[in-house]
């Protein structure tokens, strides 16, 4: 009896460390990063007219990446309601739910657009010009641009944009997708919501022209 105890207690530390290793497996199955349900979700689109990249996973935090949360709002299902100070934008649906987008936005809060607007103009692979603002404040880098750039892989606006207009008057800000995805999550553009490019091409498919849009203030409690 002594000896299948100590059999017993020299046995089970190998036991729980099995446990322990098969639920460590577990565990690195579900992070982003090796989970088939994002890694199919980020994955590169050879569809299009030009190459969406697959996102790099690694360089995106995980709370960035898109999913249905629960989200308690006054707004009606289709309006997209975008949260500056916690870095996120939410498609409204029914039933207190809602998609979550991570998203960039400007690096300082008086770049930012706020309030409501309507999405009044929708485009894929558009085209970008800087604004006379963004002119203004950095001649040397956006002054060479003054023309534009036509839509393609290394537009800064990605694969889609959607045009924020107010009393039928275009605001200049977009959502649109980005090229530098590790941004997402920071206050880095010009004022302008960028989107992974998976996530702007999904929102784009989701949002009609007509679509309400709600900017909450960066100072505002996060939803």
């Amino acid at each position: 009896m002594a000896l299948q105890r100590r059999q017993f207690l020299i046995g089970a530390p190998l036991a729980l460390a099995g446990c322990a290793t098969q639920q460590q497996a577990k565990r690195a199955v579900l992070t982003p990063q090796a989970d088939p349900s994002y890694l199919s979700m980020y994955a590169a689109i050879d569809t299009e007219p030009f190459p969406v990249p697959a996102i790099d996973l690694e360089r995106v935090k995980p709370q960035f990446l898109r999913r249905e949360v629960a989200h308690q709002t006054d707004k009606k299902p289709g309006t997209i309601v975008v949260d500056l100070a916690a870095r996120y934008a939410y498609l409204v649906m029914e039933n207190g739910r809602a998609l979550r987008y991570g998203i960039g936005v400007g690096k300082q809060e008086a770049f930012n657009f706020q309030g409501e607007a309507t999405i009044a103009r929708k485009a894929e692979w558009p085209g970008w010009r800087p604004t006379p603002d963004m002119i203004a404040r950095e001649p040397e880098r956006y002054g060479p641009l003054k023309d534009g750039l036509p839509g393609g892989a290394g537009n800064p606006l990605g694969p889609r944009a959607l045009y924020l207009y107010r009393n039928n008057q275009d605001t200049y800000y977009r959502l649109h997708g980005t090229v530098e995805p590790w941004t997402i999550g920071t206050m880095v553009s010009s004022g302008c919501i960028r989107l992974l490019n998976q996530d702007i091409m999904d929102l784009y498919r989701r949002a009609p022209v007509g679509t309400k849009v709600v900017v909450l203030p960066a100072s505002a409690a996060s939803a």
